[in-house]
């Protein structure tokens, strides 16, 4: 049986010139984090609060349905794909999400 070597792929990686900083206050109902953005390449989280962070990669976010719970000074990383709205609620409201956005 003959074998196949399939032409060469070439891969070139995204690549961010500039992050944008954002602050969001802490609240205990649904709020914009990030709007949707078709030239976003990556977007970094930090919860600076003591109260946990509920973060929803679409418009709307609870305590109950969300996609990732970030603990009172915990960070996370959107997956680097995702282009769309970004919300977020707190268990309490107090302190803010710090919020980079890479274009």
């Amino acid at each position: 049986m003959p074998l196949y070597n399939p032409a060469s792929v070439t891969i070139t990686p995204s690549t961010s010139g500039t992050a944008t900083p954002t602050s969001v206050a802490a609240s205990t109902t649904s709020v914009s984090l990030l709007a949707a953005n078709s030239a976003r390449k990556g977007t970094t989280i930090w919860n600076n609060s003591t109260a946990n962070l509920y973060v929803e990669l679409g418009a709307t976010v609870s305590t109950s349905a969300f996609t990732a719970r970030v603990g009172a000074g915990g960070y996370y990383e959107v997956p680097f794909t995702y282009t769309g709205a970004i919300s977020g609620i707190w268990d309490a409201a107090n302190g803010s999400a710090l919020v980079r956005e890479f274009t």
